[in-house]
């Protein structure tokens, strides 16, 4: 077998059948994503390699300083040259981590190099990529469009005016729809620096003066509104972990009147308000029909010194570990009770929790819904191909792996749409291990549908957003 070749990943008859024939040409459906609005509305070229495939990755900016690159070669002020020479020299080193396979799949894919990356051929790689990115093929809208992707769900702030959300809906050019994400992160992070901040300007674009926490959730509910009527479907929510307190109205307001003061809140009066404001939100969703997701188990900005110096995202988050089983069942079944809990998805960026999340998610189904609590794609430390298959058993053990909303990119580049492919081909090994082992019938017309609803068909119905 050669290097990344057509098998690449399918070790089976089975799986190979399952991929080329049902899975590869399904088209996308990227329901989160980090992607700039303003960079696909544009429509701007990229004037080198290094602005498409490194500004923003922290993901190869933690290889580069785990191989002892100078942090002037990946966000200081080197030249774009001097930066991709950095990241090719590094590449071959990365053999065992994902990025690997993600970076040759990027240059085979987009850039037309089927080759192996040596640290010797950075400057032909780099004169070899300047030259592809002449094309019209490698602007932001022509590669949604060559990578086949139908929807794209991009994170968006609840003070953010959607103006290029905006402006997409009217371009009858870009064939996908683009569609904001209500993340109110800034809202629910009542004891950060910058969440008076944040109400001050969340009042500035409701037009009112925001006093007291009635004043606060209209403004909410105004934004989500508004969200709404620009084709939002979809929240998402980042916590460290997860949280449940029991919690009065009237307890909430004294909190929010607290945080106002400049006062910081204890552990447990951060919890209740967290559980007070998640519950409204979680309530404004129902309503609306939205899909509501919760990434559970960031522990960000660890390196002090760094984050000062560079700011968030930069490289410096990991896995936390904390109790998970027991508020995740608390919040839940909250909503639950009060008839207002929408479809969810919960990702976990902890390994150990995946029976947990695999389990809890079957407490909570719906008569109408096939499955209307999802347990997420392997995230961040865990899209990788032993996470993916881990997540992917224990849903399929503890639950229906053939409602499984699939992959989503979650990335700020353009070329990550490669990590579908790579995240079908695992899928089809997996079910294709299965039939050569005999625990799953060689009925390929009825498993590759199933295969194909995984990549493809189960997103577009659970979503519901008209194409």
């Amino acid at each position: 077998m050669h290097f990344m070749d057509e098998q690449f990943l399918l070790d089976s008859d089975s799986a190979k059948i399952l991929y080329h024939d049902y899975a590869k040409k399904m088209p996308i459906y990227d329901y989160h994503c980090h992607l700039s609005p303003k960079e696909i509305a544009e429509n701007k070229p990229f004037d080198t390699i290094t602005q498409i495939w490194l500004a923003g990755d922290h993901y190869k900016w933690r290889a580069m300083r785990s191989f002892g690159v100078d942090e002037r070669l990946i966000t200081g002020d080197a030249s774009d040259k001097e930066k991709f020479r950095a990241w090719i020299e590094t590449l071959p080193y990365t053999i065992g981590n994902p990025l690997y396979h993600w970076s040759h799949m990027e240059l085979k894919r987009y850039f037309n190099f089927d080759g192996v990356v040596q640290a010797a051929d950075w400057e032909f790689l780099w004169n070899h990529c300047q030259e592809q990115l002449q094309s019209e093929d490698l602007r932001p809208q022509s590669i949604i469009q060559r990578s086949q992707v139908k929807v794209i769900c991009t994170t968006d702030d609840p003070v953010d005016s959607l103006q290029y959300h905006k402006q997409m809906a009217d371009n009858k050019a870009i064939e996908a729809k683009v569609l904001p994400t209500f993340r109110p992160d800034r809202a629910l992070e009542i004891n950060k620096p910058r969440f008076q901040l944040f109400v001050e300007e969340l009042g500035a674009v409701s037009n009112r003066e925001i006093t007291e926490l009635p004043d606060f959730l209209q403004a909410l509910e105004n934004r989500v509104q508004y969200f709404h009527e620009v084709g939002c479907r979809v929240a998402d929510h980042g916590f460290e972990f997860l949280f449940y307190e029991t919690v009065t109205l009237t307890e909430a307001s004294t909190l929010f009147a607290k945080a106002c003061d400049g006062k910081v809140l204890n552990i447990v009066e951060e919890k209740q308000y967290k559980t007070f404001l998640l519950q409204f939100l979680a309530a404004q969703y129902s309503e609306l029909g939205w899909v509501m997701q919760w990434h559970i188990g960031a522990i960000r900005n660890n390196n002090t010194k760094r984050f000062n110096e560079l700011g968030p995202d930069s490289g410096f988050d990991s896995i936390n570990d904390f109790p998970l089983a027991k508020p995740l069942n608390q919040l839940l079944n909250s909503l639950e009770r009060k008839d207002c809990l929408p479809k969810t998805i919960i990702y976990t960026l902890n390994p150990n929790h995946n029976d947990l999340i695999a389990s809890t998610i079957g407490n909570f189904q719906a008569s109408g819904q096939k499955g209307k609590i999802q347990f997420g794609s392997g995230w961040w430390y865990n899209d990788k191909k032993t996470g993916m298959m881990q997540q992917m058993t224990a849903l399929a053990e503890a639950g229906l792996i053939s409602t499984f909303v699939g992959m989503l990119t979650d990335s700020r580049s353009f070329l990550s749409y490669t990590r579908h492919e790579y995240f079908r081909r695992i899928l089809c090994q997996l079910i294709g291990g299965w039939m050569e082992a005999g625990e799953v019938p060689r009925d390929y017309e009825f498993v590759g549908q199933m295969v194909q609803d995984i990549s493809f068909y189960n997103a577009k119905n659970y979503f519901q957003i008209e194409l």
